[in-house]
């Protein structure tokens, strides 16, 4: 595994849309809102299609070891969203900011992870199974952590 092509592949998957998105912000407000209205949803069917992907080579091993692997995503994601949330909280951060914490500690780049193992490790099942149910699990505990939370101020 070559670390400096496994760089290059997580600066261009998450530097450039990152950099772009500053610039475009920063110098295109007005486009930058009309295109966040069309990325968000994009980007979840590209998350979603990825998902399908490495669920669709994998499906055996996924009904094989379901029980096993939801149990640990579970108890992961749970700790980290706690982690954020409680870092926040003892750190006396305004509550907006305690929210964003825990959200962003609980919500890893499943999306990254998948790419990553389908470039470098051929797809292999295990990794892309708990990688592709690790970015389910997120998009619904994310989520319901956000709308638990909206009206909290």
């Amino acid at each position: 595994l070559d670390i400096s092509e496994v760089f290059l592949t997580v600066s261009l998957i998450l530097g450039i849309p990152l950099v772009l998105g500053i610039l475009t912000r920063n110098f295109y407000p007005k486009l930058a809102d009309r295109a966040k209205k069309i990325l968000q949803p994009l980007s979840i069917l590209i998350f979603a299609a990825f998902v399908v992907v490495a669920f669709m080579g994998n499906l055996d091993i996924f009904l094989e070891y379901i029980s096993v692997i939801f149990l640990w995503v579970l108890a992961h994601n749970a700790v980290a969203l706690s982690a954020g949330f409680f870092t926040g909280f003892f750190g006396k951060l305004p509550f907006p900011d305690i929210k964003t914490l825990s959200i962003e500690t609980g919500i890893q780049n499943s999306g990254l992870g998948l790419v990553l193992i389908f470039t470098y490790f051929d797809g292999l099942g295990g990794m892309a199974i708990i990688t592709a149910l690790w970015g389910i699990w997120h998009l619904i505990s994310g989520m319901a952590l956000a709308l638990s939370l909206k009206n909290i101020k």
